[in-house]
């Protein structure tokens, strides 16, 4: 156990008030939905591309992204973000800590995901 905390550790990045984890951590987190928001902040047709199951999606870019996380997402309960390949989520990330809410934003976005070989939905190869 107390390899598994400290291997956490070395995963996790702080920045301006949210953490950036690796797939694996970030995997662990969103592994109980009842505890973690799972947040998609990439377009439509990105979306429609193949998402994390499971995931909200809220185009980070549209100019009412705040509002529509305020009518979706509960402020007491932690929020998992990604986008493609981190960047946005990241901008999204420090929005979201501004505006009160927890953040875990996912290294590398949905490219590291299925890098390590980890399932999106739809899943497009059955």
């Amino acid at each position: 156990m107390v390899v598994a905390v400290a291997a956490w550790a070395y995963k996790t990045v702080k920045n301006d008030g949210f953490e950036t984890v690796d797939v694996d951590t970030f995997e662990r987190m969103i592994a109980a939905p009842d505890s973690i928001q799972l947040l998609d902040v990439r377009t439509e047709d990105e979306y429609e591309e193949g998402h994390l199951p499971g995931a909200t999606l809220i185009n980070m870019q549209d100019p009412t992204f705040l509002s529509k996380v305020d009518n979706q997402l509960v402020k007491e309960k932690p929020v998992a973000v990604y986008c493609r390949s981190g960047r946005r989520s990241a901008n999204a990330a420090a929005k979201l800590i501004k505006a009160g809410y927890k953040v875990i934003n996912l290294d590398g976005g949905i490219i590291a995901w299925q890098q390590q070989g980890k399932l999106i939905f739809p899943n497009r190869d059955n």
